[in-house]
C-alpha cells in the first residue's frame, strides 16, 4: 500500500555553519521518512534557515521568507536571523515558527506540529553520511558552536552564544562516518576554531577506548589520522596555533591556515577588539613559514571601519605588502545592527569606503597574480570538483572550496576522471585567481 509522505521544502542561507545546521536537519527529516523537495507548489510546507551577520544578509533572509510564503504559504524560520525574532515576526506575522540557530530538536518540534511524520520503512533511508549539501567528496564539519570573542563589529556571540565544544569523540565518530561515506576532505569549521575545548577546560574525552584531552591540536592530529584531506578553517591566532602548523608541517593536517586577521592599524584592532600588534604578527607569519615552507595562509580584512584615517588605511596596505597573504578576501564595513562598532564616532561615506576597498583589492591583486605565477612548472595533486567545457574544475592544498581559486585542469575526452578523485597535474598557466594544468 502506497504512504503520502510528507514533503518539505528546504532553503539554506549564509556560512559553512549554517550549512552544517542544515544538513542536521536535513538527515533528521530523512531518517523520520519526510521527503525533501525542491519545488513550492509540491511541498507540505518550507523551511528557510536564515542568516543575519550582515545587513544584506538579513535583507536576503527576509526576502527569502517573503517569497517561500508567497509561493507556498507554510513557513518554518531558523538559523541566526531567528535570533530576532520579532524582526521577522514585524514583517511576516504569518510564518508557522521562527527558532534559533542550532536548533534542531526546536525546528523538528515546529515541523512535527504542522506536518506529523508518516513512517515507511521501506522509503525512511539515509545515506551512511547524512544528507549533505556539499558535492559527495567533501563535507564540513563542525567542530563547536558560539563564540567568547568580543568583536566590536559582530552579533555572532548575541545569536549563537558563548563557545560550546562538542565532545571530541562525537566529531571523530561523526568523521569517520563521512570518511567511510566517500569523502576525502574535511572542512574543520567553527566561530573560533583555534579555541576548541577551552569552554571544558580541556577536559579528557575517550575515543576507542583511548583518553584525549578535548584541544585543537589533539583533535587535528586525530583526524589527520582519517583516510582524508583535513582543512581549517576561521583559526584565531593564538600562541597554541604554532603548534597546529607543526602538525602541517608533519603531513597530518593541510598546510592551510585561515586566520581573520580584519586590519593592520593598531588603532584600528583596538576599536576592533581584535589583537592589536601587527608588527608581531608578520613575525608570527614568518616563523609560520619557515615551521611549515608550503604553508598556505589566508586572511580577510575590513576596510573602511568607523574612524579610519587615511594613514590607517595605509598602515594595512603596508601589512599586506609585507605579509604577502596568498588569499585574501576584504569588505567594505557593514553596520550591523546591534554591534558595538555601530557606537563608534567618525564613520566613513560609503564611497570612500568603496575607494579603499578598490584600492585593497588592487594592491592584493599583483600580490595574488605573482604567488600564482611563481606556481607555474609545479607537480601537485589536486581533488576533481566538477568537470565542464572548459576541463576539470580542481582543487590543491592551496585552495578551500567556495572561496578560493581553481585549478583548471584539461584532460582529453573519454579520460575516467571523475568528482573526487586526486590527480597529480603540472602547472602550465596562471592569472590572477586561478591555474591552469595538465595532468602530470
Amino acid at each position: 500500500m502506497s504512504v503520502d509522505l510528507p514533503k518539505v521544502g528546504f532553503i539554506s542561507l549564509g556560512c559553512p555553519k549554517a550549512t552544517v545546521d542544515s544538513e542536521r536537519i536535513l538527515t533528521q527529516l530523512r531518517a523520520e521518512g519526510y521527503v525533501i523537495t525542491p519545488d513550492y507548489e509540491d511541498a507540505n510546507l518550507v523551511v528557510v534557515n536564515t542568516c543575519g551577520f550582515i545587513d544584506e544578509a538579513v535583507t536576503e533572509s527576509l526576502d527569502a521568507i517573503g517569497e517561500a510564503l508567497a509561493e507556498n504559504g507554510k513557513v518554518i524560520v531558523t538559523g541566526c536571523l531567528g535570533a530576532r525574532s520579532a524582526l521577522i515576526l514585524e514583517n511576516y506575522p504569518e510564518v508557522l515558527a521562527v527558532t534559533g540557530p542550532d536548533a534542531l530538536s526546536e525546528v523538528m518540534t515546529a515541523i512535527h506540529q504542522h506536518l506529523p511524520p508518516q513512517h515507511d520503512p521501506y522509503l525512511d533511508l539515509v545515506p551512511p553520511g547524512g544528507i549533505k549539501l556539499t558535492p559527495r567528496h567533501y563535507a564540513y564539519l563542525k567542530i563547536a558552536e558560539g563564540c567568547n570573542q568580543t568583536c566590536s563589529f559582530c552579533i555572532i556571540p548575541s545569536m549563537r552564544g558563548r563557545l560550546v565544544s562538542r565532545p571530541m569523540d562525537d566529531i571523530l565518530e561523526e568523521a569517520s562516518k563521512l570518511v567511510s561515506a566517500g569523502v576525502n576532505e574535511l572542512l574543520v569549521v567553527s566561530q573560533d576554531t583555534a579555541a576548541y575545548g577551552v569552554d571544558s577546560k580541556y577536559r579528557l574525552d575517550f575515543w576507542q577506548g583511548r583518553p584525549m584531552k578535548r584541544q585543537i591540536t589533539e583533535l587535528a592530529r586525530q583526524l589527520g589520522l582519517l583516510n582524508a584531506w583535513v582543512r581549517l578553517h576561521y583559526v584565531y591566532p593564538y600562541p597554541h596555533v604554532d603548534q597546529l602548523v607543526e602538525l602541517m608541517a608533519e603531513g597530518y593536517i593541510l598546510p592551510y591556515l585561515d586566520v581573520p586577521l580584519q586590519h593592520a592599524s593598531p588603532r584600528i584592532l583596538k576599536a576592533m577588539r581584535r589583537p592589536a600588534d601587527s608588527e608581531n604578527m608578520l613575525r608570527r607569519i614568518a616563523q609560520w613559514r619557515e615551521l611549515c615552507p608550503d604553508l598556505t595562509l589566508r586572511s580577510t580584512f575590513i576596510v573602511g571601519f568607523p574612524g579610519e584615517t587615511e594613514d590607517d588605511f595605509q598602515q594595512l596596505l603596508r601589512f599586506i605588502e609585507a605579509a604577502q597573504l596568498d588569499r585574501v578576501g576584504a569588505f567594505a564595513y557593514s553596520a550591523v545592527t546591534g554591534a558595538r562598532a555601530n557606537l563608534l564616532p567618525d564613520p566613513l561615506p560609503e564611497a570612500l569606503k568603496e575607494e579603499r576597498l578598490a584600492r585593497f583589492m588592487e594592491v592584493q591583486r599583483h600580490i595574488s597574480a605573482a604567488k600564482l605565477q611563481a606556481r607555474i612548472g609545479q607537480i601537485i595533486e589536486v581533488v576533481i570538483d566538477e568537470e565542464t567545457d572548459e576541463g576539470l574544475y580542481a582543487r590543491s592544498a592551496s585552495e578551500a572550496p567556495e572561496i578560493d581559486g581553481l585549478v583548471v585542469v584539461q584532460v582529453p575526452p573519454g579520460s575516467g576522471v571523475m568528482p573526487g578523485d586526486f590527480l597529480e597535474v603540472e602547472i602550465t598557466q596562471a592569472d590572477d585567481h586561478d591555474l591552469y594544468a595538465i595532468p602530470a
